[in-house]
Protein backbone atom coordinates (compact mmCIF):
# COMPACT_ATOMS: atom_id res chain seq x y z
CA UNK A 1 0.00 0.00 0.00
CA UNK A 2 3.00 2.31 0.41
CA UNK A 3 3.42 2.72 -3.36
CA UNK A 4 -0.27 3.53 -3.82
CA UNK A 5 -0.28 5.95 -0.89
CA UNK A 6 2.73 7.75 -2.39
CA UNK A 7 0.94 8.11 -5.75
CA UNK A 8 3.43 5.86 -7.53
CA UNK A 9 0.70 4.12 -9.53
CA UNK A 10 -0.81 7.39 -10.78
CA UNK A 11 -0.57 7.50 -14.58
CA UNK A 12 0.79 3.95 -14.90
CA UNK A 13 -0.55 2.17 -18.00
CA UNK A 14 -1.59 -1.42 -18.58
CA UNK A 15 1.45 -2.44 -20.61
CA UNK A 16 0.43 -6.07 -21.26
CA UNK A 17 -3.11 -7.03 -22.16
CA UNK A 18 -3.90 -10.51 -23.44
CA UNK A 19 -7.52 -10.84 -24.54
CA UNK A 20 -9.28 -13.64 -22.71
CA UNK A 21 -6.46 -14.01 -20.18
CA UNK A 22 -5.27 -10.99 -18.18
CA UNK A 23 -4.09 -7.36 -18.07
CA UNK A 24 -0.81 -6.39 -16.40
CA UNK A 25 0.20 -3.03 -14.95
CA UNK A 26 2.24 -1.59 -12.11
CA UNK A 27 5.57 -0.71 -13.73
CA UNK A 28 6.11 2.44 -11.70
CA UNK A 29 9.59 2.91 -13.18
CA UNK A 30 9.00 2.75 -16.95
CA UNK A 31 5.23 2.45 -17.37
CA UNK A 32 4.10 6.03 -16.82
CA UNK A 33 1.68 7.50 -19.34
CA UNK A 34 3.48 9.90 -21.68
CA UNK A 35 6.85 8.23 -21.14
CA UNK A 36 8.87 5.96 -23.41
CA UNK A 37 6.74 2.82 -23.55
CA UNK A 38 9.59 0.82 -25.09
CA UNK A 39 10.67 -0.35 -21.63
CA UNK A 40 7.24 -0.58 -20.01
CA UNK A 41 6.97 -3.84 -18.13
CA UNK A 42 10.70 -4.08 -17.42
CA UNK A 43 10.82 -1.93 -14.31
CA UNK A 44 9.76 -1.92 -10.71
CA UNK A 45 9.90 0.28 -7.67
CA UNK A 46 12.79 1.30 -5.45
CA UNK A 47 11.37 -0.92 -2.71
CA UNK A 48 12.75 -4.43 -2.09
CA UNK A 49 11.25 -7.42 -3.88
CA UNK A 50 8.64 -9.39 -1.99
CA UNK A 51 9.19 -12.97 -0.84
CA UNK A 52 6.86 -15.44 -2.52
CA UNK A 53 3.41 -15.85 -0.99
CA UNK A 54 1.05 -18.42 -2.45
CA UNK A 55 -2.52 -19.17 -1.47
CA UNK A 56 -5.07 -21.88 -2.12
CA UNK A 57 -7.28 -19.38 -3.95
CA UNK A 58 -7.74 -20.31 -7.61
CA UNK A 59 -6.92 -17.89 -10.42
CA UNK A 60 -10.54 -17.12 -11.33
CA UNK A 61 -11.91 -14.14 -13.26
CA UNK A 62 -11.20 -10.94 -11.29
CA UNK A 63 -8.35 -12.32 -9.18
CA UNK A 64 -5.32 -10.06 -8.83
CA UNK A 65 -1.87 -11.64 -8.76
CA UNK A 66 1.65 -10.32 -8.38
CA UNK A 67 3.74 -10.41 -11.53
CA UNK A 68 7.18 -11.88 -11.11
CA UNK A 69 10.14 -13.15 -13.11
CA UNK A 70 11.34 -16.77 -12.97
CA UNK A 71 12.54 -16.22 -9.40
CA UNK A 72 9.50 -16.71 -7.12
CA UNK A 73 10.87 -14.00 -4.80
CA UNK A 74 10.97 -11.32 -7.52
CA UNK A 75 7.53 -9.69 -7.10
CA UNK A 76 7.84 -5.92 -6.76
CA UNK A 77 5.26 -3.44 -8.04
CA UNK A 78 3.68 -5.12 -11.06
CA UNK A 79 0.45 -7.05 -10.86
CA UNK A 80 -2.16 -8.55 -13.17
CA UNK A 81 -5.94 -8.90 -13.21
CA UNK A 82 -7.48 -12.09 -14.59
CA UNK A 83 -10.15 -11.80 -17.32
CA UNK A 84 -10.99 -15.51 -17.24
CA UNK A 85 -9.87 -18.46 -15.12
CA UNK A 86 -6.20 -19.40 -15.48
CA UNK A 87 -5.96 -22.58 -13.45
CA UNK A 88 -2.51 -23.36 -14.82
CA UNK A 89 -1.29 -20.51 -12.59
CA UNK A 90 -2.61 -22.18 -9.44
CA UNK A 91 -0.11 -23.56 -6.98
Amino acid sequence: TALAAAGQYDGVVFHRVIDGFMAQTGDVQYGKQGGDMGRAGMGGSDRPDLPAEFSDRAFERGIIGMARAQNPNSANSQFFIMFKPGYFLNG
